[in-house]
C-alpha cells in the first residue's frame, strides 16, 4: 500500500474514532459469517454490491429488484435464497412484493436509480426533464411509502449535486422528508471508495436517512485511518499473469495472498473465476505496448493512432482521451464504470482488464461469480460482466455504509 499525505483526513472531526484499516481486513479475514439483526430491501440492485457490502455488516437482503436479466442471474448465483423481482420498479406492485417478502418486514431499503441521466459525463444534465431515468427514484420513495423502514440509504453519482444548481438534490431530500409514515431525516455526502480499502478512487453520492420518530440525525462513515490507500497491484498481483485471449472459466491461484486485501477477496474461495482475457488483434497489442502508465491512446497516436473502418491506411479523426488508459500499478484505479473493459490497460501487461480483476477492483471478494456473457454487441439484451461490475456500488464501500448504519441504529 502506497503512503499518502495525512491531509486526507483534514475534514474529520477530532472526536470521531477512526477504524484501522487493517483492523478492517483483519475482522473480514477472520471472523465467521455473521448473524443478520437487520433485514434490507435492495432496490436497483444490479448485480447485487451494495447488498454483499450489507451482507458482510450483517443485514439480510429479504428482497431485490433489477430489470435487467443478467444481473438477476449473477444475484440469484450469489444470493441464493434472496427473491428477486426482475421488473421495471414502476410496474411493481405492493401486492406482488407482499408475497416475495411473505410476513417479513424490511428495517432498511437501499439502492441506487440508473444514473446516466444525472452523470456529469452527460452534457445535457442539466435538463432534467428531457430524462425520465431521472425520475425512477420516485420508485424508490414509493417502497418508503409501503413500508415506512427505520432508515434508507441511496446511492448515485456525483453530478446529482449539480443537477439545476441544486435543484434535484433538495427535491430528492424533500421526497424523502415527507415520506411514509413519519417522514425522514437526510443526510447527503460525497464519500470515496479509497478511503474505504476500496482500490478505486471512485466517488459517489450517498444519502442516508433515518425515521423522523427514532430521533436519529444521519452521519457518514468516516475514512479509515491508514498508512496508504490500496492499490491496484494490491488488489490484483496475485491473479494468474495471462496474456490477452488466454484464461479459463476457472483457474488455480499460482500464488499465495501478500497482503491483506487479498487475503480479504480470498478468504471463502479456492479457484479465481471469471479470469478471461479479451482477445487482442496484433495491431492492438502493439499499441497498448507503446502506452506508459498514465497515457492513453491519444498519446501515441500519431504512430498507433486509429484508423477508419475500411480504409486501414486513413487515420480516424475521432480522438477520446479516455480509451486505452495505462493503470499505475502503485495507485488506486480510476473509476472502473461500464466501459471500462475497453477504458483501462492492465499497468504491467498488454492487455485490457479481464472481468474478475475490474471485480477485485471494485472489492467484490472471489467466491462472488458473474453470470452472462462477458462482453456484449450493441444489439445483444442484457448487460455484460463488465457492465454490470462497472455499475455495482463497490463492497467495501458498501460494507463502511453498512456498519455504520448499524451502529446509529443501536442507539435506538
Amino acid at each position: 500500500m502506497i503512503t499518502q499525505d495525512r491531509t486526507l483526513f483534514d475534514d474529520l472531526n477530532p472526536s470521531q474514532s477512526q477504524k484501522k484499516l487493517s483492523e478492517v481486513f483483519a475482522q473480514l479475514i477472520t471472523e465467521p459469517t455473521k448473524d443478520f439483526f437487520y433485514t434490507s430491501i435492495d432496490l436497483f440492485s444490479g448485480c447485487g454490491g451494495l447488498t454483499k457490502g450489507f451482507e458482510l455488516a450483517g443485514i439480510k437482503s429479504v428482497l431485490a429488484s433489477d430489470i435487467d436479466e443478467n444481473c438477476e442471474k449473477t444475484f440469484a448465483r450469489n444470493f441464493p435464497q434472496t427473491p428477486f423481482i426482475c421488473k421495471n420498479i414502476t410496474e411493481i406492485t405492493k401486492e406482488e412484493v407482499d408475497e416475495k417478502l411473505n410476513g417479513k418486514i424490511p428495517d432498511i431499503i437501499i439502492g441506487g436509480p440508473p444514473c446516466q441521466g444525472f452523470s456529469l459525463a452527460n452534457k445535457r444534465r442539466n435538463k432534467v426533464a428531457d430524462d425520465p431515468r431521472n425520475k425512477l427514484f420516485y420508485g424508490f420513495v414509493k417502497f418508503i411509502n409501503w413500508y415506512s423502514p427505520k432508515a434508507f440509504v441511496m446511492e448515485n453519482v456525483k453530478g446529482l449535486l449539480s443537477m439545476q444548481n441544486g435543484q434535484v438534490i433538495r427535491t430528492i431530500v424533500e421526497e424523502f422528508a415527507n415520506a411514509g409514515e413519519f417522514g425522514y431525516n437526510v443526510e447527503y455526502k460525497v464519500l470515496k471508495a479509497s478511503d474505504y480499502g476500496t482500490p478505486q478512487n471512485r466517488e459517489r453520492v450517498i444519502l442516508i436517512g433515518f425515521r423522523k420518530d427514532l430521533n436519529i440525525q444521519p452521519t457518514h462513515p468516516t475514512p479509515y485511518a491508514m498508512d496508504g490507500y490500496v492499490t491496484v497491484d494490491d488488489a490484483i498481483s496475485d491473479l494468474p499473469q495471462i496474456n490477452a485471449g488466454e484464461g479459463v472459466e476457472s483457474a488455480e491461484y499460482l500464488s499465495e495472498p501478500s497482503n491483506p486485501f487479498q487475503q480479504y477477496v480470498r478468504r471463502n474461495s479456492n479457484v479465481v473465476n471469471n479470469h478471461i482475457a479479451m482477445k487482442h488483434t496484433p495491431r492492438l497489442v502493439e499499441r497498448f505496448k507503446a502506452i506508459k502508465p498514465g497515457q492513453s491512446l491519444i498519446d501515441v497516436w500519431d504512430t498507433h493512432g486509429a484508423v477508419k473502418r475500411g480504409t486501414p491506411t486513413e487515420k480516424s479523426t475521432i480522438k477520446f482521451s479516455q480509451n486505452n488508459q495505462r493503470v499505475f500499478g502503485n495507485l488506486p484505479a480510476p473509476t472502473i464504470a461500464a466501459s471500462f473493459q475497453s477504458n483501462f490497460i492492465h499497468p504491467h501487461l498488454d492487455r485490457n482488464f479481464t472481468a474478475r480483476e475490474g471485480a477485485r477492483l471494485q472489492s467484490f471478494p472471489d467466491d462472488f461469480i458473474f453470470e452472462g456473457m462477458r462482453t456484449k454487441m450493441s444489439w445483444e439484451k442484457g448487460l455484460s460482466q463488465y457492465q454490470q461490475i462497472g455499475n455495482a456500488v463497490p463492497v467495501l464501500l458498501a460494507y463502511a455504509i453498512a456498519n455504520n448504519l448499524i451502529e446509529q441504529l443501536k442507539t435506538i
